[in-house]
């Protein structure tokens, strides 16, 4: 039986579509091919809109979720057609959906894709829904790659972190000796995307080159810091739910700084509650991926935050750090097709080890 597996990956960002081709029959797996795919305007509005209650989201939800199928099934052939291969190649395609709610304090959490839609499109079995099963075992369901990171990444003679750095932020520790922990740190991209998307229109700050130009206001990052959410022990996980727009106003409320000093201080607010999580860790490195791993004023602040430790991108350990996610959802299909639980119940919470996943077969 082929062992080639795609993942699919769309996050808190709302950037894209990324696709990567997975060959398990290697040791460690090999990641083959890897493509992005920005999602179109109309899907994206869609996505956005329904991050909060509206009138008839149920029916505009399976319509969001019907376009997010055929987008996933678009960057699965896009992928087929750069590399050779076939469906017929194909075991399974992973995708984690997009999440719309993520409410594990009333035992849900919720991502979008018509997966019976992108079987029928590819004609390749597709696994999602890979969260809910650990929220019914009392977890979280987030995040679930520090499992992946352990399998993969854990070396005795490295004290290490790999800190995905999307929409949220969230870590995982890696410590020979200690079993790995991880939780989501905060918000990590979203909350620079929404300032300057209402200030300049742009969906992100390339490089961070326009939060370079500002200054970091220390009274509003302390604001900032005393949501109660950084406070909370592990585990916990969080999303647009929590950090959104409203969030951003409610602090910016009555104030009127110039607006790039508060995309440092936004950025300095991602560092922060990053580097804070780790400091006390004395780690030998951190390893950033995600689209984080490309702002460079950020990888700088986390760098004078954490000064004893080597903070670089996970492009360090071989994995490209826009592939990283979508690797990881690859590997957590093929634990749900070989029956192998995928959780890390001290990450998320849950009671034990689940098989995480459902199956839509071809």
């Amino acid at each position: 039986m082929s062992r080639l597996i795609i993942g699919l990956m769309t996050g808190t960002s709302l950037d894209g579509i990324d696709a990567a081709l997975v060959d398990f029959t290697s040791t460690p797996p090999q990641l083959i091919a890897a493509k992005g795919t920005v999602l179109s305007e109309p899907l994206r509005a869609q996505l956005l809109a329904l991050q909060s209650p509206q009138a008839n989201e149920l029916h505009l939800a399976q319509l969001a979720a019907n376009a997010h199928a055929d987008a996933c099934a678009d960057a699965v052939h896009k992928l087929l057609a750069q590399t050779g291969y076939t469906a017929a190649d194909i075991e399974a395609i992973g995708n984690h959906g997009q999440t719309i709610r993520h409410r594990p304090e009333c035992s849900y959490t919720l991502q979008i894709s018509n997966n019976a839609r992108l079987a029928e499109q590819t004609g390749i079995s597709v696994v999602g829904d890979f969260r809910s099963r650990d929220v019914a075992a009392g977890g979280q369901g987030a995040p679930l790659v520090p499992a992946f990171h352990q399998a993969m990444f854990s070396n005795p003679m490295q004290k290490r972190a790999l800190v995905n750095i999307g929409g949220i932020a969230n870590s995982s520790l890696l410590i020979a000796g200690q079993p790995t922990t991880g939780f989501d740190t905060g918000p990590g991209n979203v909350l620079m995307d929404l300032w300057i998307d209402q200030q300049q229109g742009q969906r992100y700050d390339k490089d961070g080159a326009w939060a370079a130009t500002g200054q970091i206001l220390p009274d509003l990052l302390a604001q900032f810091l005393s949501d109660a959410y950084f406070a909370l022990p592990a585990p916990k996980s969080t999303g647009r739910d929590l950090f959104h727009q409203a969030w951003l106003d409610h602090h910016l409320a009555q104030r009127s700084d110039a607006p790039a000093d508060v995309q440092a201080t936004l950025c300095a607010l991602t560092a922060r509650s990053i580097a804070n999580t780790l400091r006390e860790q004395a780690l030998d490195a951190v390893y950033i991926c995600g689209g984080g791993a490309h702002n460079v004023t950020l990888m700088q602040m986390l760098a004078l935050e954490l000064p004893q430790t080597h903070v670089c991108s996970s492009a360090t350990l071989g994995v490209d750090p826009d592939w990283m996610e979508t690797y990881a959802f690859a590997w957590l299909a093929k634990c749900c097709l070989d029956r192998i639980p995928a959780n890390l119940p001290r990450v998320t919470g849950a009671q034990g080890p689940r098989i995480l996943g459902a199956i839509w077969p071809a």
